[in-house]
C-alpha cells in the first residue's frame, strides 16, 4: 500500500489537503506529519487534535527541540523576510528525517498545502523533497480560497485556528519572521504581548551578534536598511496618536 504522508502545518491549507487526500485514498496509510517549532500558538494543537480526531489518524510529532530564536543564536543570524533558518532546522529538517526513516520513496507520496496562489512554490519544494514524489491538492481544481477553507471546517464542525481572524497564516503565534511590515503591525494590535516578545528577543540578538541587523526592512532614498520591531511599533504608536489627535480637533472645529 502506498503510504500518503501530509505535511501537516496546522495551517488551513495542509488541512484542506489532508481533508482532499482522505477522500481520495482513505485514512489506513495517511501520515499527519507535524513538525512541533516550539514556538505555536496554544490553539494550533487543539485545531491539529480536533481534526486529526476528525479523520481518525493519529498525528507523528517531530521536533528538534529548540524554538527560532535559539536556532537564529546557534545559526548566528537573524530571520527574515527572504532567508529562515527556523524553517530548515525546526521542520524542513526533522520531518526530512523522519521520511528518510519511515518512508520508500517507491511507495510513498508527500503532500504540501499550498493553494492556487502559491504555484510558484511548487517546483523549489519538488526538487527539495527528490527522490520523495510530491503533490499539491489545494492546487488541484476545484481551486478553493483560504475563507472558504475556513468556512468547510466550520461546516463539519471545527471552529479554524483563531490567529485567521486577523492574520494570513497560523505560523509561529503570529510572530513569524517571514512576515512584512504590515503583519507586524496587525501583530501589535492584536497581540501586544507577543509584540513586545518577539522585540525584546530581537535586540538581544542584536546585542549578541553586534550587528545592526532586523526582521524588517525599509527602503528610503532607493536605500534599503533594517528596520527594528521597536522602531517600527514607536512609528506605529506616533501614527495612531496622531490620528487621535486629529480626530479630537476635527470634532472641535
Amino acid at each position: 500500500m502506498t503510504q500518503h504522508i501530509v505535511q501537516y502545518s496546522g495551517g488551513i491549507g495542509s488541512w484542506a489537503a489532508a481533508m482532499r487526500v482522505a477522500e481520495r485514498h482513505g485514512v489506513d496509510d495517511l501520515v499527519l506529519l507535524v513538525a512541533d517549532s516550539r514556538a505555536e500558538d496554544e490553539d494550533l494543537w487543539r485545531f491539529v487534535e480536533e481534526t486529526a480526531r476528525y479523520l481518525t489518524v493519529e498525528p507523528v510529532i517531530v521536533a528538534d527541540g529548540r524554538d527560532p530564536w535559539q536556532v537564529f543564536h546557534d545559526v548566528r543570524f537573524l530571520g527574515n523576510s527572504r532567508l529562515a533558518p527556523c524553517s530548515v532546522h525546526l521542520k524542513q529538517l526533522p520531518c526530512r528525517r523522519w521520511v528518510e526513516a519511515n518512508a520508500d520513496p517507491d511507495d510513498s507520496i508527500l503532500y504540501v498545502g499550498f493553494d492556487h496562489t502559491e504555484i510558484r512554490r511548487i517546483p523549489g519544494t519538488t526538487r527539495g523533497w527528490a527522490p520523495w514524489r510530491v503533490e499539491f491538492p489545494m492546487c488541484e481544481e476545484p481551486t478553493m480560497s483560504k475563507e472558504q477553507m475556513l468556512q468547510w471546517a466550520r461546516d463539519i464542525g471545527i471552529d479554524p485556528p483563531r490567529l485567521y481572524a486577523w492574520a494570513d497564516h497560523n505560523n509561529c503565534a503570529g510572530m513569524c519572521v517571514r512576515g512584512g511590515q504590515k503583519h507586524w503591525a496587525k501583530l501589535l494590535e492584536h497581540e501586544p504581548e507577543r509584540y513586545a516578545e518577539a522585540e525584546r528577543r530581537e535586540a538581544r540578538l542584536r546585542a549578541h551578534l553586534g550587528k545592526d541587523v532586523a526582521i524588517l526592512r525599509e527602503r528610503r532614498g532607493g536605500v534599503s536598511r533594517p528596520l527594528t520591531l521597536a522602531e517600527h511599533r514607536r512609528r506605529l504608536q506616533a501614527q495612531k496618536a496622531g490620528g487621535r489627535v486629529e480626530r479630537t480637533m476635527a470634532r472641535a472645529a
